[in-house]
C-alpha cells in the first residue's frame, strides 16, 4: 500500500522527532505529503473562559507559542527534504481523540507516532497517547520507538 497522506503528531520530544524521521523516509519513498500536528491540551478548569468566551489566558498563550515553535521545527525538517508539509495546531481536552479526529478530517492513510515506551506504573499513571491512538484509529498506525 502506498501512503500518500501521512499524519505525524509531535510533542517536541526526541521520540516524536524519531517519528518525524521515519515519516520522512516513508513520504519520500511513496511520494506522499505530511500533515504534522501538535495538540494544545486544554484543561477545562483553567481554560473555561478561553473555551466559552474566546478570552485570552496568559498560560494558554505561552503554551500556544511553545507548540507553534515545535510545529515549525518539525515542519522545517520535512520542508528541508523537499517533502510537502502542512502544520496544524489542534486544541482539545483529550490528546489522542484530537489526533484521530484530524486523521479523519485530513483523510490521512497512515499515522506515524512516537512512543516513549513507558511500562508498568509509569504507563498506568501517565497513560500512553500512542497506545490510545493505536487502539482507536481506523487507519494504520506506525509506532516509532527511539
Amino acid at each position: 500500500m502506498a501512503y500518500q497522506n501521512i499524519l505525524v503528531p509531535v510533542d517536541g520530544s526526541e521520540t516524536s522527532y524519531a517519528a518525524v524521521a521515519q515519516a520522512a523516509e516513508l513520504a519520500k519513498a511513496f511520494g506522499g505529503k505530511i500533515t504534522v500536528v501538535q495538540v494544545l491540551a486544554l484543561d477545562p478548569y483553567i481554560a473555561a473562559e478561553y473555551i466559552s468566551a474566546t478570552q485570552t489566558n496568559d498560560l494558554i498563550e505561552r503554551a500556544r507559542t511553545s507548540v507553534l515553535k515545535t510545529l515549525e521545527e518539525a515542519a522545517a525538517k520535512f520542508s528541508d527534504l523537499g517533502i510537502p508539509v502542512e502544520a496544524k495546531l489542534l486544541e482539545g481536552q483529550v490528546v489522542h481523540r484530537e489526533i484521530i479526529k484530524e486523521a479523519e478530517t485530513s483523510k490521512a492513510d497512515l499515522i506515524v507516532i512516537g512512543s516513549h515506551g513507558r511500562t508498568g506504573l509509569k504507563r498506568l499513571f501517565l497513560g500512553s497517547v500512542a497506545q490510545s491512538v493505536l487502539g482507536e484509529a481506523h487507519i494504520p498506525v506506525l509506532v516509532v520507538r527511539q
